[in-house]
């Protein structure tokens, strides 16, 4: 059995990350702050035949990690896949010269710190899977390789948000080069622009499905596959 834990499991990319790694026959934790909506986003899939069940987790509060991580423990004793997909956004017009410093540590506290806390959480059962796979969900608003949404784009806007992802990718170099005599991949993705919200697909947004299939391709990735790479669509990206 092999087991995979995605945070902010219970709507958008992450609900669709959790319905994919399931398909591809794993038993997935679907984790979210809210029980109640986790639990409710489990039983949809479960409904479908899918091995989901639900925890609560708050990756920005230490405590909370630390209580998901002994249940898991608990529960399976290992853990094969983790996918660090909770973000948090601010407003997108934000820019770094008048952002407000202690919005900005909020969206760090989920999109960098947040992931940096399950990953040093979740590495010691990690260590115990013959193929650990950790997916940091990350964006192009962090790469100058992206041309509409990155970092010199846009007069600077977006900027927690960007600066958050340009530092989860330096956190994914970080950890792969750590974990490179190991048996655990580390990478980030970035899912491209996807419809999440009413009216995205007039942007250009591709289906929540597509943009949910980079991060498990990822999950997936033999053991002789990319690390500590970003990656879309499974091709490298500039960052």
């Amino acid at each position: 059995m092999t087991i995979a834990l995605v945070t902010g499991g219970n709507r958008g990319i992450g609900l669709e990350v959790v319905r994919q790694l399931a398909q591809n026959g794993m038993t997935v934790i679907l984790a979210a702050r809210d029980l109640a909506k986790a639990q409710e986003s489990a039983a949809a899939l479960a409904a479908e035949g899918l091995s989901v069940l639900a925890k609560a987790v708050d990756v920005s509060d230490g405590e909370s990690v630390k209580r998901l991580a002994a249940d898991v423990e608990a529960e399976f004793g290992v853990l094969d896949v983790l996918v660090n997909n909770a973000a948090a956004y601010v407003d997108w017009s934000e820019t770094a010269s008048v952002a407000d410093i202690d919005s900005v540590r909020a969206v760090l506290e989920t999109n960098l710190f947040g992931a940096w806390r399950m990953s040093q959480a979740f590495l010691p059962l990690m260590r115990k899977s013959a193929h650990g796979r950790i997916v940091n969900v990350s964006s192009g608003a962090g790469s100058h390789g992206d041309m509409q949404f990155g970092l010199t784009t846009n007069g600077g806007a977006s900027a927690s948000y960007g600066v958050s992802k340009a530092a989860l990718n330096g956190l994914t170099s970080k950890l792969a080069a750590e974990l490179a005599s190991t048996s655990i991949l580390v990478n980030s993705v970035c899912p491209g622009l996807t419809a999440t919200a009413p009216g995205m697909e007039a942007m250009g947004a591709r289906p929540v499905s597509e943009g949910a299939k980079s991060v498990v391709w990822a999950a997936l990735l033999p053991d002789d596959g990319p690390n500590g790479g970003f990656f879309r669509d499974s091709k490298p990206l500039a960052w």
